[in-house]
């Protein structure tokens, strides 16, 4: 019963904050498999952080893929979703399994402490749904997370921002052009791999970023 309970919780969530949780369902299998692709990449004793990872369904991934030598750190603003990520690293097997290796952090991740840097880095967030200026306090707080030939992986819908600038308003239209820019800077001269998961519902670019 995990799957529907992730399910409820988090369709419960996405109706009484939609602008945070940013989808109607949690990522799919094949958007967890390409968010996590450099965390299943060759190395040892690595720092790996999951930004917004809700119920888990892409932690459970990753989970798969943390080493004997790895430290997974998770920041989670949502109450309900650290809630069950807490209830999952008690009582399901593929989060026990690195339970000890594992921290979750109750905050934004602008918060977390300045020490802390990582070799790899998966966002769940949906920065589509913020402002323009929330989404360069995000960004800028990934690259200072991120270590020297560290790898951000983040992921948005596919043509998103067009079909959103199609149907609003200006000042709706000046967020979503804000916004574009603002990814557009990080992926500049920085993205080494772009994955399209056209399995996910709905489909989705899946960035891959080295600092």
């Amino acid at each position: 019963m995990p799957r529907l309970t992730e399910l409820r919780v988090f369709f419960r969530e996405f109706v009484a904050n939609f602008h945070t949780t940013g989808a109607i369902l949690p990522s799919g299998r094949f958007l967890a498999k390409a968010l996590s692709r450099f965390v299943a990449a060759p190395g040892q004793g690595r720092m790996i952080l999951e930004v917004g990872p809700g119920t888990g369904a892409v932690t459970q991934r990753i989970a798969g893929h943390v080493r004997p030598t790895d430290e997974l750190h998770l920041v989670e603003l949502n109450d309900a979703f650290v809630a069950q990520l807490r209830r999952r690293l008690e009582t399901e097997p593929p989060f026990q399994a690195v339970a000890a290796q594992t921290r979750i952090f109750h905050c934004p991740v602008e918060d977390l402490p300045q020490g802390n840097r990582y070799d790899v880095i998966v966002s769940g967030l949906p920065l589509n749904n913020f402002s323009v200026e929330m989404v360069e306090r995000i960004l800028a707080a990934l690259v200072r997370l991120l270590k020297p030939g560290g790898v951000l992986s983040f992921f948005e819908y596919i043509a998103i921002r067009r079909a959103r600038s199609l149907v609003s308003g200006r000042q709706e239209r000046a967020r979503l052009h804000g916004i574009g820019r603002a990814l557009a800077g990080l992926l500049d001269g920085r993205e080494i791999r772009r994955d399209a998961v056209w399995l996910n519902v709905p489909p989705a670019w899946v960035h891959h970023v080295r600092n």
